[in-house]
């Protein structure tokens, strides 16, 4: 367990390192409860450094012995480290060293899954496999040798030799520790390969447990899409010769781009029509696109210290979101993250765990893996493309990796780039990464004379530890229809730049009706006084899809306060808008499924804030039910003839095209289940051939309080699945009333298949608990109660996944006084917890402010 006194680390107290690394050659001979890492490691001193002081990382090692040039040694040995004296010119440093993978279950470092040895060292797990300068801006080559009575010995790189019981790997391209990998275990591949665009052969592995390699035919086809993809869009190509992914039970994350051996959480890789989703094979064919493309941005170039982690995950993060929109869909994309960036990212954003894209502080660097590094740093991409335009970027890009390839890079390198390319100055656009929190953006409109003026201002709120906030480059995406719809200005991009400007539009001859942030051109929040008329006439009539669908959000979310508030009924113009939009065959059937989903519960109760009101959970969760209900009633006429056009007949495809489809049906399922007491849900469970239909049924019938039945039904056909039952424990609590929401979580965790140490079963329970509001919010605090008690157990196993759920208390301060006082008890209570770890006790530490 690492030290929990915190310690804080700034960006401004950089130091180049002492000593590089030329070359490292490892041996694991491997052992559950004593493996050996036998280490040699070619140093030699930094012409760049400031000091002389060598040092090593190391935590949970036993040291056995310790070697300079083949002298022993005995250094100074810590909790957190070892220390000695070195010469003042090239030397090799060997050491041995016995870890314990078995008792491992912080599952970082090299750690045991189910009988397999598999490695995370993103961020700092590689200290806990050997004493190494663990620190992203020291790079080396990598040599391992494996040694173990396991038929499967992988590792980074190539494979150069092996023999009865041993492997070696070598991986010529120098990099950080944190892109170590090894994995060891009984294993079957699915292989398969890939020839570059200049004829270089790649060999293709996806490694699974026996019994899974039926689940690994669509992560392969979605490598090679991703391959071609990075050839043809960013000229990138694969410099390995061969490619090789693990899919591994026990995984804190979604996956790790370690170079050449990506390990996968299996979730995020194994798919079959019978046991994933359609939401479950886009999420990977995602996942596999953004670990590949980390080939290049975040291997091939790395980022020189851990504050500048969005450099590599922002910029891959929109990679994988271009590639996902020329695969799927651009308008159906770009409003699925708008939704995950306004529900997380702005929640985030808007509470005591708000921090700038880049930190410039952190006690734990694992707890900055946030939506904020991740999204909101995608979305700083997003946005610096839209401003220099398609060409530039793409000249940028180009420049980007033949000044950097090799190199450990910052933000500043990544935006001199563009300054270079494009001749444009971008100190004011750089402050994106230093500024937190989510701007707002006030409209106001004027029309006299043939002139419209639309004035924009903008202010961010304060967040902790930053009062005041500068004016930001803030590209809005604007156009302009008239009252019959026609666009009589196409998209242009307006840049706000000042706290307030105004833009004028001269000669027409009537008052137009604006389009403002099309494409969701910046991650803000438009304040715009709008009648729900207006709002109406953009649903049916804005050519933007982004827009059209925000604008049927924002009458829902009208509709929903007022019910919240009033008790009031939805007013006509909204439902019929509704029923509009689902008949129009024109449009997406995904897209029709977005605009007849609902702003969420915890989006209702932000909104609430907005306007300094005090939200209630259980009211919020009583008019979302009620207009669910008033939705269904108002489209039970077309209900049945919508959904059966729906039907996608054949074999299952997880394409986006049948995909759509079943979205919609399984949309349009849950308000007919509203109607018809879960008749045609049933059906659709009875008679559906793969896991989209079957679960989206399952749902519809549990939302009702029905399907018990059919609940222990999928218990008996999918039992032993791991999988498919994370969806079982998941779908019961998510679905729970408010009242029974905690009393079934607690009920799971007694379940003999309730695995704490396993992350996504633990994330399947209690993630949904977090997202079930009313539930969590019960106003008896038990929801409370419940999360802590698990974080405390869990804590001292795995503090990374504690760390990461608690912030399901980062909104404790916008409820009322009663909820507010359980809520903090329940953090004082993790705080007060005997060796927390400091992961835990940082965020903690931040959430009581």
């Amino acid at each position: 367990m690492k030290d929990a006194s915190p310690q804080t680390i700034y960006l401004k107290d950089y130091t180049p390192p002492a000593y590089l690394v030329d070359s490292v050659h490892l041996t694991f001979r491997l052992a559950p409860t004593a493996t050996r890492v036998l280490s040699r490691i070619a140093f030699r001193p930094n012409p760049d450094a400031t000091s002389s002081d060598f040092l090593l990382h190391g935590e949970d090692l036993t040291l056995i012995s310790a070697k300079i040039d083949g002298a022993p040694l005995t250094p100074d040995v810590t909790p957190t480290g070892l220390r000695c004296t070195v010469p003042n010119a090239p030397f090799i440093f060997e050491a041995e060293v016995e870890i314990s993978p078995e008792t491992n279950t912080a599952l970082e470092g090299l750690y045991m899954s189910n009988g397999m040895y598999c490695t995370q060292c993103e961020a700092e797990g590689f200290r806990k496999i050997t004493y190494y300068p663990d620190r992203p801006d020291v790079m080396g080559v990598f040599t391992t040798r494996i040694e173990s009575d396991l038929p499967v010995l992988l590792s980074n790189g190539n494979p150069t030799d092996q023999g009865d019981g041993w492997a070696e790997w070598h991986d010529p391209w120098p990099k950080p520790a944190y892109l170590f990998a090894l994995v060891a275990g009984d294993l079957v591949n699915h292989p398969d390969r890939f020839t570059t665009r200049s004829g270089k052969h790649v060999a293709l592995n996806i490694w699974v447990r026996p019994g899974d390699e039926g689940k690994c035919a669509f992560g392969m086809e979605a490598l090679k899409k991703s391959m071609t993809w990075d050839e043809d869009v960013y000229g990138r190509e694969y410099d390995l010769d061969i490619f090789n992914i693990v899919a591994v039970d026990d995984f804190n994350m979604g996956a790790m781009e370690n170079k050449g051996l990506n390990i996968f959480n299996s979730s995020a890789v194994l798919a079959s029509p019978e046991t994933a989703t359609d939401a479950n094979f886009e999420r990977i064919e995602a996942i596999i696109a953004h670990e590949y493309f980390h080939n290049w941005t975040g291997n091939r170039i790395t980022c020189r210290d851990w504050f500048q982690l969005c450099l590599k995950e922002g910029l891959t993060v929109f990679r994988d979101q271009q590639f996902t929109g020329d695969m799927r869909g651009d308008a159906v994309k770009r409003i699925s993250d708008a939704v995950v960036l306004r529900a997380h990212q702005f929640r985030e954003d808007n509470g005591p765990l708000a921090h700038p894209v880049r930190p410039d502080s952190f006690v734990e660097i694992n707890n900055f893996y946030t939506v904020t590094v991740y999204e909101k740093g995608a979305e700083i991409i997003g946005m610096l493309k839209r401003l220099v335009g398609d060409d530039a970027y793409a000249k940028a890009l180009d420049l980007y990796f033949a000044r950097h390839d090799g190199d450990a890079a910052t933000i500043e390198d990544w935006l001199k780039v563009f300054e270079d390319a494009t001749g444009r100055d971008l100190t004011q656009f750089a402050k994106w990464y230093s500024q937190a929190g989510t701007p707002r953006v006030k409209v106001h409109e004027d029309f006299a004379d043939g002139t419209y003026t639309l004035t924009l201002s903008q202010h961010t709120p304060s967040t902790p530890g930053q009062d005041h906030k500068e004016p930001l480059v803030i590209p809005v995406a604007f156009g302009l229809l008239n009252d019959n719809g026609d666009e009589i200005l196409p998209t242009q991009v307006l840049e706000l730049t000042k706290a307030e400007q105004s833009f004028t539009f001269d000669n027409l001859s009537s008052r137009p009706i604006a389009s403002i942030l099309r494409d969701f051109s910046a991650p803000v929040i438009l304040q715009r006084a709008q009648t729900n008329v207006e709002r109406a006439f953009l649903l049916a009539h804005d050519t933007d899809p982004f827009n059209k669908w925000d604008a049927g959000r924002m009458l829902a979310q009208d509709v929903l306060l007022r019910m919240v508030r009033d008790d009031a009924t939805p007013d006509s113009a909204y439902l019929d808008g509704l029923a509009v939009v689902a008949r129009d065959d024109n449009l997406a059937p995904a897209f029709r499924a977005l605009v007849l989903s609902l702003p969420t519960e915890d989006d209702t109760a932000q909104a609430l804030v907005d306007c300094d009101e005090i939200p209630d959970p259980a009211a919020i969760y009583t008019a979302h039910e009620a207009l669910k209900l008033h939705i269904a009633q108002h489209l039970q006429d077309p209900l049945p003839r919508l959904y059966a056009e729906m039907t996608v007949s054949g074999l299952y495809s997880p394409e986006a095209e049948a995909a759509g489809k079943r979205s919609l049906g399984n949309a349009l399922l849950m308000l007919m289940s509203r109607l018809d007491g879960g008749k045609q849900a049933a059906q659709q469970y009875t008679g559906a051939d793969n896991m989209t239909q079957q679960l989206a049924a399952l749902n519809a019938l549990l939302k009702i309080g029905k399907g018990q039945a059919e609940l222990q039904a999928f218990a008996d056909q999918w039992q032993h699945d791991r999988l498919v039952m994370d969806k079982w424990f998941g779908l019961q609590v998510a679905c729970a009333a408010p009242d029974a929401a905690a009393t079934t979580a607690e009920k799971l965790t007694r379940h003999p298949d309730f695995e704490m140490k396993n992350p996504n079963r633990f994330r399947a329970v209690f993630g949904a608990l977090k997202s079930n509001a009313a539930g969590f919010h019960d106003p008896s605090g038990v929801g409370y109660d419940l999360m802590a008690d698990w974080l405390i157990k869990l804590d001292a196993l795995n503090p990374q996944t504690t760390a990461r759920m608690v912030s399901a208390f980062d909104t404790w301060k916008r409820y009322d006084t009663d909820r507010q006082s359980k809520m903090r008890a329940a953090l004082q209570r993790i705080a007060a917890t005997p060796n927390l770890s400091r992961d835990t006790t940082e965020m903690v530490t931040r959430l009581l402010g």
